[in-house]
């Protein structure tokens, strides 16, 4: 696969918005400016970034409990995102939904989802609707390790390859489900093996390499796009912090940590920008600056948005 130096600039401005939108969102929280849950995808930008970087507004993604990156990925605005955080009325959920409820169907972001195993029959249904409106869309369906045991994702992946949907069932496995090493709750931890069960298409590659995982969620976002039914990809990754902020981790083997820090894919990209794509350091300096004031005026716009009224606490909920 050979891409052009902006679309390599664009996988890193992706990757760098939402590692710089996490560490604000960590520093924000451990001032108890922003109430609620937190889970950070600091450590598995790759994933998002890659996948994500084959896809338009016309193509759908479903989300998780840890979905920063991928709405960022998706094209999510970082203000709105932000006020959403801080429980703002000018946020995506009109400050009701939080860190776990990001959402902007316009986008194709059908929303995190604070249920494991949530997404599995939404990003199906989205793209059965692709199939039914000859769209030419296709749905990513974004995922752990832990949410790979839930029913969802059995009975949601079986009706997909029957059907020959255009969905892509992506596999963050990131070794933890929640507290649980993957070898604990998987008999077989190859989990794209499992789509041999199905008669799909399953691959693993290293999720930590934005290009390895470009190129592989490309092939298989093409092949549904042609109406050749879903897939599996396991993307091989680590999250740095704890399941949640303020989980200290100390289940985490260090020197295991250590050995994942190492990989850490953005500065790995980014040597790659520098020296082996031949691209001016500070062509790359550039987009750094900007996404730190990006994420700057995010916090500026969130902290002046309003509080929702309490009179608007029933709308939106029922229908």
């Amino acid at each position: 696969m050979t891409l052009k130096n902006e679309q390599l600039l664009s996988m890193y401005e992706t990757m760098y918005k939402i590692r710089k939108f996490e560490e604000k969102a960590s520093e924000l929280f451990a001032d108890s400016l922003i109430p609620g849950f937190v889970h950070l995808y600091i450590g598995e930008e790759a994933v998002a970034a890659g996948v994500c970087s084959n896809l338009s507004d016309k193509d759908y993604i479903t989300s998780t409990h840890r979905g920063h990156g991928h709405v960022i990925a998706k094209g999510a605005d970082l203000n709105k995102m932000m006020a959403e955080l801080f429980g703002k009325a000018d946020g995506y959920c009109k400050g009701k939904g939080g860190s776990m409820h990001i959402a902007d169907v316009d986008k194709g972001i059908l929303g995190a989802n604070g249920i494991v195993g949530g997404g599995h029959a939404i990003s199906t249904g989205a793209a059965l609707a692709c199939k039914m409106q000859n769209t030419g869309g296709v749905a990513i369906c974004f995922f752990g390790d832990g949410a790979s045991n839930r029913g969802t994702f059995h009975e949601s992946i079986n009706l997909g390859a029957l059907w020959k949907l255009p969905v892509l069932y992506v596999i963050e496995n990131n070794l933890w489900g929640e507290f649980c090493p993957v070898e604990q709750s998987c008999s077989d931890t190859n989990l794209c093996g499992r789509a041999r069960a199905y008669g799909i298409p399953g691959e693993c590659v290293d999720g930590n390499d934005v290009l390895a995982v470009c190129e592989a969620a490309g092939k298989l976002i093409e092949r549904a796009r042609k109406g050749e039914g879903p897939s599996i990809l396991e993307c091989l990754t680590w999250r740095h912090h704890g399941h949640f902020e303020g989980d200290p981790a100390d289940y985490k083997d260090p020197a295991q940590q250590e050995a994942w820090l190492a990989k850490d894919p953005i500065p790995r990209f980014r040597s790659h920008l520098i020296e082996k794509a031949k691209i001016a350091t500070a062509a790359v300096e550039e987009i750094e600056t900007r996404i730190n004031g990006m994420v700057e005026e995010a916090v500026a716009f969130a902290q002046n948005s309003p509080d929702p009224d309490p009179s608007s606490l029933l709308d939106d909920v029922y229908a």
